[in-house]
């Protein structure tokens, strides 16, 4: 998740609604009363209101340390984003803990919608006189970098489960990936994008375009405390764990309820997908009403980006842990991350998705019509290829 931040009341009604309701579901639950889908409505309804809430907590956090260390807009944004993945992570770590492979299914699932996404904004950006959009230098440069990378380790390891599955090879007789495998891939990505986010502060947090003439923050007013900026974070914080565990609830009920229906995993895992990114999409709509064009292209981006180096190693992290304390159980060989038709695939299509996302962005550091136009129709395809034969 990336969000781009905003003040204003609406989110503060949302986190105290969105929480006297998640109470309320758990209420509902507990005391077996009502219909039966009268808890899973609560729980997703309190949950993503209280996510929303969360999120634009963090972005006020961060946003407030931008302000005071001078960042341009752009890179405000992006921070911002970074501290709104918190609340995704939490969110999915409830999943782990019920579901693991959908975990991770709805995590690679995600990447996709997102780049999906980024297509879709792509075609609403601001264009010349000749049909083009420029981007900011820190998605034609480092954003590049980071989807390469992301491409090359996709298709890694999506051949790897391939050659374990194929030849029945591995630890683990190629039934998964076992915790060491989850653990060297996590710590390798979440050093990519520590590495990622260091680049971005040195280099473009002084200068960038398009938009310099905005101001990472809309008051006029002095820089927020550290105090307030400390007590958005902790709030953050709170909501993320509260709506987190609500929408994980909800998920399991929803891809039950869908498996018990005839529906494919995966179709219920798009679903979980869109409802984790519910609050992300909202906040790019907001910033770019307001006509905060960077903000908007740097949550949309970071989305895309921050996927596959924060929450998915993240994701990795959390079910080699879980599986070595006995939260989740191990498979009958000892692995941990199950090799087969879905999770397999969700890694393998992110190759092309990335690719020409990579080769949209870096041709000339524009995007045209064209561009926009084969992004949507081929990530839009890929998602409904997972759907329909994942």
């Amino acid at each position: 998740m990336s969000g781009g931040g905003g003040g204003g009341k609406l989110w503060k009604v949302l986190y105290g609604a969105g929480a006297v309701v998640c109470l309320l579901a758990y209420g509902v639950e507990h005391l077996h009363v009502g219909p039966g889908f009268l808890g899973p409505v609560l729980l997703a309804l309190g949950g993503i209101a209280t996510i929303f809430g969360s999120c634009e907590a963090m972005i006020l956090s961060v946003e407030g340390i931008g302000v005071r260390k001078r960042w341009n807009p752009f890179v405000a944004g992006t921070m911002a984003g970074l501290a709104s993945n918190v609340p995704e992570i939490i969110m999915i770590g409830f999943v782990v803990a019920a579901a693991p492979r959908v975990a991770f299914v709805v995590t690679c699932l995600t990447l996709h919608v997102n780049a999906l996404v980024f297509g879709v904004y792509s075609g609403l950006l601001p264009k010349d006189t000749t049909g083009h959009a420029r981007l900011p230098e820190a998605i034609t440069k480092l954003g590049a970098d980071l989807l390469a990378c992301a491409a090359g380790l996709f298709l890694a390891v999506a051949s790897l489960m391939l050659t374990l599955k194929l030849f029945d090879a591995g630890d683990h007789r190629g039934e998964g990936l076992g915790a060491a495998d989850l653990y060297a891939v996590g710590a390798a990505l979440l050093a990519v994008q520590v590495v990622g986010v260091l680049d971005l502060l040195k280099s473009f947090s002084a200068v960038d375009a398009p938009g310099n003439e905005e101001t990472a923050h809309d008051d006029d007013g002095p820089a927020p405390t550290w105090g307030k900026i400390a007590g958005y974070g902790a709030l953050g914080m709170f909501g993320s764990f509260l709506g987190g565990h609500a929408v994980g609830d909800f998920a399991d009920v929803l891809v039950s309820a869908l498996t018990r229906r005839g529906w494919s995993e995966m179709v219920g895992a798009i679903v979980v997908s869109l409802f984790s990114g519910i609050a992300s999409y909202l906040m790019i709509a907001s910033a770019h009403a307001k006509g905060k064009i960077d903000i908007a292209l740097s949550n949309v981006s970071g989305a895309v980006t921050q996927m596959p180096f924060v929450v998915l190693p993240c994701v990795l992290i959390m079910l080699g842990g879980f599986s070595q304390i006995g939260i989740i159980p191990k498979l009958p060989h000892g692995g941990v991350l199950a090799i087969d038709h879905e999770t397999t695939s969700v890694m393998l299509f992110a190759f092309p998705t990335l690719l020409v996302l990579r080769q949209s962005i870096t041709d000339d550091g524009r995007v045209n019509r064209l561009e926009t136009t084969i992004m949507v129709v081929l990530f839009g395809l890929i998602i409904y290829f997972l759907a329909q034969h994942g």
